[in-house]
């Protein structure tokens, strides 16, 4: 019986390893390959793909696998340093989805087209928002004496619960940005399926992150 249950660990384990190490190379090839398709630069609006697949799909994606115990790629630092590590980039997450936006916005401005008037539009700018709140909800974590209401545990549950949702709602908004026509009509055939695949597994693989490292964890001490 407990060769079985360590047999399962092991596997579980190296499925873990392996997700992991799977959504890496997906953000990553996904990002290059979104500036290879914006050509960022070449108008205004090919910022707001790139912007917002480097913000959602590169940079908040490497900032939660940071703690992953699985795949993270600052496995052997110091949680300190991971913590540092996370922040900055969610920093540099933020300020590129308030860009990305600023740019869409500005962009409809120009042609005369309505604001927000799909469910790619409103799903990004709730997306965007609960960011820059979830960033407030970060700052009571690097200076825990401005919130003393609630204890540190609890406030790093309530972060990493809202984290989560946020990054589904980024997740979603990158997905229901590949139906937009600009996409659909760049991107087509077996690479449309591709490009579909890395939000839904990246999101995947943070939400069994944060589950096992939070919620798991937390029915299994009650």
């Amino acid at each position: 019986m407990t060769q079985s249950s360590d047999s399962d660990t092991h596997i579980y384990h190296a499925l873990r390893t392996v997700s992991g190490a799977a959504a890496h190379l997906a953000t990553f090839t996904f990002t290059v390959y979104m500036i290879c398709v914006s050509q960022p630069g070449s108008t205004l609006f090919s910022w707001h793909p790139f912007l917002m697949t480097l913000a959602f799909s590169f940079l908040m994606t490497e900032a939660i696998l940071v703690f992953s115990p699985d795949s993270s790629l600052l496995r052997s630092f110091s949680r300190k340093a991971k913590g540092r590590a996370h922040w900055t980039l969610q920093l540099l997450a933020v300020l590129c989805a308030l860009l990305g936006l600023g740019i869409i916005y500005a962009n409809k401005v120009l042609l005369a087209k309505p604001h927000f008037s799909t469910w790619h539009g409103l799903f990004g700018a709730l997306t965007v928002l609960w960011s820059v709140l979830q960033s407030f909800g970060g700052v009571s974590l690097l200076y825990p004496k401005l919130v003393q209401r609630w204890t540190l545990a609890t406030r790093k549950l309530y972060h990493a619960t809202a984290g989560l949702l946020g990054y589904l709602l980024g997740c979603s908004s990158l997905f229901l940005g590949m139906f937009s026509i600009w996409f659909t009509t760049t991107v087509t055939g077996l690479s449309w399926y591709v490009c579909a695949l890395c939000p839904i597994l990246t999101g995947l693989v943070v939400m069994n992150q944060v589950s096992n490292a939070y919620l798991y964890r937390k029915r299994s001490q009650s």
